[in-house]
Protein backbone atom coordinates (compact mmCIF):
# COMPACT_ATOMS: atom_id res chain seq x y z
CA UNK A 1 0.00 0.00 0.00
CA UNK A 2 1.14 3.55 -0.72
CA UNK A 3 2.66 4.92 2.52
CA UNK A 4 0.42 8.00 2.50
CA UNK A 5 -2.64 5.80 1.91
CA UNK A 6 -1.55 3.64 4.82
CA UNK A 7 -1.12 6.67 7.07
CA UNK A 8 -4.54 8.01 6.05
CA UNK A 9 -6.19 4.65 6.62
CA UNK A 10 -4.61 4.36 10.06
CA UNK A 11 -6.05 7.68 11.26
CA UNK A 12 -9.25 7.64 9.22
CA UNK A 13 -8.35 10.60 7.01
CA UNK A 14 -9.97 11.29 3.67
CA UNK A 15 -6.95 13.06 2.18
CA UNK A 16 -3.39 14.24 2.82
CA UNK A 17 -2.56 17.94 2.39
CA UNK A 18 0.70 19.82 2.06
CA UNK A 19 1.36 23.49 1.31
CA UNK A 20 4.88 24.74 0.55
CA UNK A 21 7.18 25.97 -2.20
CA UNK A 22 8.92 23.57 -4.53
CA UNK A 23 12.09 24.15 -2.52
CA UNK A 24 10.55 22.12 0.32
CA UNK A 25 11.98 18.59 0.21
CA UNK A 26 8.65 16.83 0.79
CA UNK A 27 6.89 18.94 -1.84
CA UNK A 28 9.63 18.32 -4.39
CA UNK A 29 9.49 14.59 -3.66
CA UNK A 30 5.70 14.50 -4.04
CA UNK A 31 5.49 16.63 -7.18
CA UNK A 32 8.93 16.98 -8.82
CA UNK A 33 7.76 20.52 -9.48
CA UNK A 34 9.69 23.65 -8.49
CA UNK A 35 7.67 26.80 -7.93
CA UNK A 36 9.02 29.54 -5.71
CA UNK A 37 5.62 30.56 -4.37
CA UNK A 38 3.78 28.15 -2.09
CA UNK A 39 1.16 25.89 -3.64
CA UNK A 40 -1.19 23.13 -2.55
CA UNK A 41 -0.70 19.39 -2.86
CA UNK A 42 -3.49 17.02 -1.90
CA UNK A 43 -3.97 13.30 -2.26
CA UNK A 44 -7.25 11.54 -1.60
CA UNK A 45 -7.09 7.93 -0.46
CA UNK A 46 -6.39 5.45 -3.25
CA UNK A 47 -5.96 8.30 -5.76
CA UNK A 48 -2.98 10.05 -7.33
CA UNK A 49 -1.80 13.36 -5.94
CA UNK A 50 -2.94 16.71 -7.31
CA UNK A 51 -1.43 20.18 -7.14
CA UNK A 52 -3.34 23.45 -7.22
CA UNK A 53 -1.40 26.22 -8.96
CA UNK A 54 -2.06 29.65 -10.52
CA UNK A 55 -3.26 29.64 -14.11
CA UNK A 56 0.09 31.07 -15.28
CA UNK A 57 1.89 27.97 -13.94
CA UNK A 58 -0.59 25.36 -15.13
CA UNK A 59 1.03 24.53 -18.48
CA UNK A 60 4.54 24.29 -17.02
CA UNK A 61 3.24 22.18 -14.13
CA UNK A 62 1.49 19.79 -16.51
CA UNK A 63 4.81 19.26 -18.30
CA UNK A 64 7.06 18.98 -15.26
CA UNK A 65 5.05 17.63 -12.33
CA UNK A 66 4.35 13.96 -11.65
CA UNK A 67 1.10 15.05 -9.93
CA UNK A 68 -2.15 15.93 -11.61
CA UNK A 69 -2.66 19.67 -12.12
CA UNK A 70 -5.60 21.86 -11.16
CA UNK A 71 -5.77 25.63 -11.38
CA UNK A 72 -7.00 27.79 -8.52
CA UNK A 73 -9.93 28.76 -10.70
CA UNK A 74 -10.84 25.11 -11.27
CA UNK A 75 -10.61 24.61 -7.50
CA UNK A 76 -13.12 27.40 -6.96
CA UNK A 77 -10.90 30.03 -5.34
CA UNK A 78 -12.25 33.11 -7.21
CA UNK A 79 -15.78 32.42 -6.00
CA UNK A 80 -14.59 31.81 -2.44
CA UNK A 81 -12.66 35.09 -2.27
CA UNK A 82 -15.77 37.07 -3.17
CA UNK A 83 -17.08 36.30 0.31
CA UNK A 84 -13.94 35.38 2.30
CA UNK A 85 -11.26 38.08 2.37
CA UNK A 86 -8.87 36.32 4.75
CA UNK A 87 -6.41 34.57 2.37
CA UNK A 88 -5.70 31.66 4.74
CA UNK A 89 -9.38 30.97 5.31
CA UNK A 90 -10.06 31.25 1.59
CA UNK A 91 -7.27 28.76 0.83
CA UNK A 92 -8.60 26.42 3.52
CA UNK A 93 -12.09 26.49 2.05
CA UNK A 94 -10.65 25.78 -1.40
CA UNK A 95 -8.70 22.80 -0.06
CA UNK A 96 -11.62 21.44 1.96
CA UNK A 97 -13.79 21.60 -1.14
CA UNK A 98 -11.44 19.19 -2.91
CA UNK A 99 -10.55 16.83 -0.09
CA UNK A 100 -13.00 15.85 2.63
CA UNK A 101 -13.92 16.29 6.26
CA UNK A 102 -10.93 14.56 7.86
CA UNK A 103 -7.48 15.65 6.73
CA UNK A 104 -3.99 14.36 7.42
CA UNK A 105 -1.66 17.34 7.02
CA UNK A 106 2.08 17.83 6.77
CA UNK A 107 3.79 18.82 10.04
CA UNK A 108 5.31 21.72 8.05
CA UNK A 109 1.92 23.19 7.18
CA UNK A 110 1.78 26.91 8.10
CA UNK A 111 0.01 27.43 11.43
CA UNK A 112 -2.38 29.99 9.93
CA UNK A 113 -3.52 27.53 7.27
CA UNK A 114 -3.84 24.70 9.79
CA UNK A 115 -6.06 26.86 12.03
CA UNK A 116 -8.17 27.86 9.06
CA UNK A 117 -8.56 24.25 7.93
CA UNK A 118 -9.80 23.33 11.40
CA UNK A 119 -12.85 25.51 10.74
CA UNK A 120 -13.81 23.31 7.80
CA UNK A 121 -12.45 19.86 8.67
CA UNK A 122 -11.03 17.59 11.34
CA UNK A 123 -7.25 17.99 11.05
CA UNK A 124 -4.63 15.43 12.08
CA UNK A 125 -0.93 16.33 11.88
CA UNK A 126 1.15 13.58 10.27
CA UNK A 127 4.09 12.17 12.22
CA UNK A 128 6.70 12.20 9.48
CA UNK A 129 5.48 9.67 6.92
CA UNK A 130 7.20 11.40 4.02
CA UNK A 131 10.42 11.87 5.95
CA UNK A 132 10.52 8.11 6.50
CA UNK A 133 9.65 7.36 2.87
CA UNK A 134 12.33 9.72 1.54
CA UNK A 135 14.99 7.99 3.66
CA UNK A 136 14.90 4.90 1.46
CA UNK A 137 16.17 5.82 -2.00
CA UNK A 138 15.14 4.27 -5.27
CA UNK A 139 17.84 3.13 -7.72
CA UNK A 140 17.18 6.27 -9.76
CA UNK A 141 17.61 8.51 -6.70
CA UNK A 142 20.87 6.74 -5.86
CA UNK A 143 22.10 7.36 -9.40
CA UNK A 144 21.25 11.06 -9.15
CA UNK A 145 23.06 11.40 -5.81
CA UNK A 146 26.11 9.63 -7.25
CA UNK A 147 26.15 12.15 -10.09
CA UNK A 148 26.22 15.04 -7.61
CA UNK A 149 29.01 13.30 -5.71
CA UNK A 150 31.16 13.08 -8.85
CA UNK A 151 30.71 16.82 -9.39
CA UNK A 152 31.57 17.43 -5.74
CA UNK A 153 34.81 15.49 -6.10
CA UNK A 154 35.84 17.57 -9.10
CA UNK A 155 35.32 20.72 -7.04
CA UNK A 156 37.20 19.24 -4.09
CA UNK A 157 40.11 18.42 -6.37
CA UNK A 158 40.23 22.04 -7.53
CA UNK A 159 40.18 23.37 -3.97
CA UNK A 160 42.94 21.07 -2.76
CA UNK A 161 44.99 21.75 -5.90
CA UNK A 162 45.02 25.46 -5.04
CA UNK A 163 46.42 24.59 -1.61
CA UNK A 164 48.89 22.03 -2.97
CA UNK A 165 50.36 24.44 -5.51
CA UNK A 166 50.44 27.47 -3.23
CA UNK A 167 53.76 28.96 -2.15
CA UNK A 168 54.60 29.87 1.43
CA UNK A 169 55.63 33.41 2.34
CA UNK A 170 56.05 34.61 5.93
CA UNK A 171 53.72 31.96 7.30
CA UNK A 172 50.93 32.46 4.74
CA UNK A 173 49.93 30.54 1.58
CA UNK A 174 50.16 32.54 -1.65
CA UNK A 175 48.56 32.06 -5.05
CA UNK A 176 49.42 34.31 -8.02
CA UNK A 177 51.29 36.78 -5.81
CA UNK A 178 48.33 37.25 -3.47
CA UNK A 179 47.42 35.50 -0.19
CA UNK A 180 45.42 32.34 -0.72
CA UNK A 181 42.33 32.90 1.42
CA UNK A 182 39.36 30.81 2.48
CA UNK A 183 37.22 33.13 0.40
CA UNK A 184 39.31 32.62 -2.75
CA UNK A 185 39.21 28.81 -2.44
CA UNK A 186 35.48 28.89 -1.67
CA UNK A 187 34.78 31.05 -4.71
CA UNK A 188 36.80 28.77 -6.98
CA UNK A 189 34.94 25.73 -5.68
CA UNK A 190 31.56 27.41 -6.11
CA UNK A 191 32.37 28.47 -9.67
CA UNK A 192 33.38 24.92 -10.54
CA UNK A 193 30.16 23.58 -9.06
CA UNK A 194 28.11 26.18 -10.93
CA UNK A 195 29.76 25.09 -14.17
CA UNK A 196 28.65 21.56 -13.31
CA UNK A 197 25.06 22.64 -12.69
CA UNK A 198 25.24 22.67 -8.90
CA UNK A 199 24.68 25.31 -6.26
CA UNK A 200 26.71 25.48 -3.06
CA UNK A 201 26.39 27.76 -0.06
CA UNK A 202 28.40 28.09 3.15
CA UNK A 203 31.14 25.74 1.97
CA UNK A 204 33.54 25.35 4.88
CA UNK A 205 37.19 26.27 4.29
CA UNK A 206 38.48 26.58 7.84
CA UNK A 207 42.11 26.73 8.88
CA UNK A 208 44.26 26.24 11.95
CA UNK A 209 42.58 26.58 15.33
CA UNK A 210 39.25 27.39 13.63
CA UNK A 211 39.06 23.74 12.55
CA UNK A 212 38.35 22.82 16.18
CA UNK A 213 34.80 24.09 15.61
CA UNK A 214 33.03 21.89 13.02
CA UNK A 215 30.86 24.52 11.32
CA UNK A 216 33.05 27.63 11.35
CA UNK A 217 32.98 28.59 7.68
CA UNK A 218 36.50 30.04 7.67
CA UNK A 219 37.90 33.36 6.50
CA UNK A 220 41.16 35.06 5.72
CA UNK A 221 44.58 33.79 4.61
CA UNK A 222 45.32 30.08 4.80
CA UNK A 223 48.47 28.94 6.58
CA UNK A 224 50.96 26.12 6.11
CA UNK A 225 51.54 23.14 8.43
CA UNK A 226 48.10 23.37 10.05
CA UNK A 227 44.84 21.56 9.28
CA UNK A 228 42.54 22.99 6.60
CA UNK A 229 39.05 21.47 6.62
CA UNK A 230 37.08 21.57 3.35
CA UNK A 231 33.45 20.54 3.77
CA UNK A 232 31.08 20.98 0.84
CA UNK A 233 27.45 19.99 0.41
CA UNK A 234 26.25 21.14 -3.03
CA UNK A 235 22.82 20.59 -4.54
CA UNK A 236 22.20 19.71 -8.15
CA UNK A 237 20.05 22.48 -9.61
CA UNK A 238 18.17 20.20 -12.01
CA UNK A 239 17.28 17.37 -9.62
CA UNK A 240 17.42 18.93 -6.16
CA UNK A 241 19.61 16.16 -4.74
CA UNK A 242 22.61 16.84 -2.51
CA UNK A 243 26.03 15.35 -1.92
CA UNK A 244 28.16 15.83 1.19
CA UNK A 245 31.93 15.42 1.52
CA UNK A 246 34.77 16.56 3.78
CA UNK A 247 38.54 16.34 3.57
CA UNK A 248 41.23 17.69 5.89
CA UNK A 249 44.58 18.67 4.38
CA UNK A 250 47.73 20.53 5.33
CA UNK A 251 50.25 22.34 3.13
CA UNK A 252 53.33 20.77 4.67
CA UNK A 253 53.44 18.44 7.63
CA UNK A 254 51.49 19.66 10.69
CA UNK A 255 52.49 18.98 14.28
CA UNK A 256 52.29 15.54 15.88
CA UNK A 257 48.95 16.16 17.60
CA UNK A 258 47.25 16.77 14.27
CA UNK A 259 48.95 13.87 12.46
CA UNK A 260 47.92 11.51 15.28
CA UNK A 261 44.36 12.85 15.19
CA UNK A 262 44.24 12.38 11.43
CA UNK A 263 45.42 8.76 11.68
CA UNK A 264 42.78 8.07 14.35
CA UNK A 265 39.98 9.68 12.34
CA UNK A 266 40.95 7.80 9.19
CA UNK A 267 40.87 4.49 11.06
CA UNK A 268 37.62 5.45 12.80
CA UNK A 269 36.01 6.06 9.42
CA UNK A 270 36.87 2.55 8.29
CA UNK A 271 35.52 1.13 11.55
CA UNK A 272 32.28 3.05 11.03
CA UNK A 273 32.03 1.85 7.43
CA UNK A 274 32.59 -1.76 8.49
CA UNK A 275 29.63 -1.56 10.90
CA UNK A 276 27.16 -0.12 8.39
CA UNK A 277 24.88 -2.54 6.58
CA UNK A 278 21.20 -3.39 6.53
CA UNK A 279 19.76 -4.55 9.84
CA UNK A 280 22.34 -2.80 12.03
CA UNK A 281 21.24 0.18 14.17
CA UNK A 282 22.97 3.42 13.27
CA UNK A 283 23.71 3.74 16.99
CA UNK A 284 25.91 0.62 16.82
CA UNK A 285 28.15 2.13 14.13
CA UNK A 286 28.41 5.39 16.06
CA UNK A 287 29.22 3.64 19.33
CA UNK A 288 31.88 1.49 17.68
CA UNK A 289 33.67 4.70 16.68
CA UNK A 290 33.25 6.13 20.20
CA UNK A 291 34.83 2.97 21.62
CA UNK A 292 37.71 3.14 19.17
CA UNK A 293 38.46 6.78 19.96
CA UNK A 294 38.40 5.93 23.67
CA UNK A 295 40.98 3.20 23.07
CA UNK A 296 43.19 5.82 21.43
CA UNK A 297 42.78 8.25 24.33
CA UNK A 298 40.25 10.59 22.68
CA UNK A 299 37.02 11.51 24.43
CA UNK A 300 33.56 11.84 22.87
CA UNK A 301 31.93 14.65 24.80
CA UNK A 302 32.41 18.43 24.64
CA UNK A 303 35.85 17.81 23.12
CA UNK A 304 37.12 15.13 20.82
CA UNK A 305 34.33 13.41 18.88
CA UNK A 306 31.42 15.82 19.38
CA UNK A 307 28.81 14.96 16.72
CA UNK A 308 27.00 12.02 15.14
CA UNK A 309 28.95 9.64 12.95
CA UNK A 310 26.65 10.39 10.03
CA UNK A 311 23.25 11.27 8.61
CA UNK A 312 21.02 10.68 5.63
CA UNK A 313 21.43 12.69 2.41
CA UNK A 314 18.88 13.25 -0.35
CA UNK A 315 16.62 16.19 -1.15
CA UNK A 316 17.98 17.63 2.10
CA UNK A 317 21.62 17.61 3.07
CA UNK A 318 20.63 16.39 6.54
CA UNK A 319 17.70 13.97 6.62
CA UNK A 320 16.85 10.53 7.96
CA UNK A 321 18.33 8.17 8.92
CA UNK A 322 20.48 9.11 11.89
CA UNK A 323 23.85 7.44 12.35
CA UNK A 324 24.33 8.52 15.94
CA UNK A 325 23.39 7.59 19.52
CA UNK A 326 19.67 7.66 18.63
CA UNK A 327 20.07 5.93 15.26
CA UNK A 328 17.57 3.23 14.41
CA UNK A 329 17.96 0.15 12.22
CA UNK A 330 19.53 0.88 8.83
CA UNK A 331 17.80 -0.40 5.72
CA UNK A 332 18.92 -1.21 2.20
CA UNK A 333 18.72 1.94 0.08
CA UNK A 334 19.50 4.44 2.82
CA UNK A 335 22.12 6.95 1.64
CA UNK A 336 24.26 8.09 4.56
CA UNK A 337 27.50 9.85 5.40
CA UNK A 338 30.29 8.47 7.54
CA UNK A 339 32.12 11.45 9.02
CA UNK A 340 34.09 10.95 12.22
CA UNK A 341 36.00 13.94 13.53
CA UNK A 342 38.15 15.08 16.43
CA UNK A 343 38.12 18.67 17.69
CA UNK A 344 40.33 20.31 20.31
CA UNK A 345 40.18 24.07 20.92
CA UNK A 346 43.64 25.58 20.85
CA UNK A 347 44.91 22.69 18.72
CA UNK A 348 42.58 22.22 15.77
CA UNK A 349 40.30 19.65 14.24
CA UNK A 350 40.21 16.85 11.69
CA UNK A 351 37.17 15.50 9.83
CA UNK A 352 36.85 13.01 6.98
CA UNK A 353 33.48 12.41 5.33
CA UNK A 354 32.40 9.89 2.73
CA UNK A 355 28.89 9.18 1.48
CA UNK A 356 27.37 5.96 0.22
CA UNK A 357 24.41 3.60 0.24
CA UNK A 358 23.48 0.92 2.75
CA UNK A 359 23.41 -2.53 1.19
CA UNK A 360 22.43 -5.92 2.60
CA UNK A 361 25.96 -6.89 3.62
CA UNK A 362 27.99 -3.67 3.41
CA UNK A 363 28.24 0.07 2.94
CA UNK A 364 28.77 0.89 -0.76
CA UNK A 365 30.93 4.02 -0.69
CA UNK A 366 30.19 6.58 -3.43
CA UNK A 367 33.22 8.66 -2.52
CA UNK A 368 36.35 7.83 -4.49
CA UNK A 369 38.43 10.89 -3.66
CA UNK A 370 41.72 10.18 -1.88
CA UNK A 371 42.33 10.88 1.80
CA UNK A 372 45.75 12.50 2.18
CA UNK A 373 46.70 14.87 4.96
CA UNK A 374 49.90 16.42 3.63
CA UNK A 375 49.62 18.05 0.19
Amino acid sequence: MDPLDAAMKKCGADAFVHYATGEDADMRYLTRFVMHDSFVFFKRRREAGTIIVPQMEAERASRESIAAVMTRTQAGLPGITKKEKNPWKAAAQMIAGQTGKTLLVSPALPAALLRALEESARVIVDEGTLEQVRAKKTPEEIRLIQMVQMKTERAMDLGISLIRHATVRKGVLYHDDAPLTSELVRTAIHKQLMDDGCRAVETIISCGEDTAFPHIIGSGPLKPQVPIVIDMFPRDEATGYYADMTRTVSKGKPDLQITDMYAAVKEAQQIGISHIHAGVPGADAHNAVVDYFKSRGYESDTRGFIHNLGHGVGLQVHELPTVGPAGGVLETGFVVTVEPGLYYPGVGGVRLEDMGVVRAQKFADFTKFEEELVV
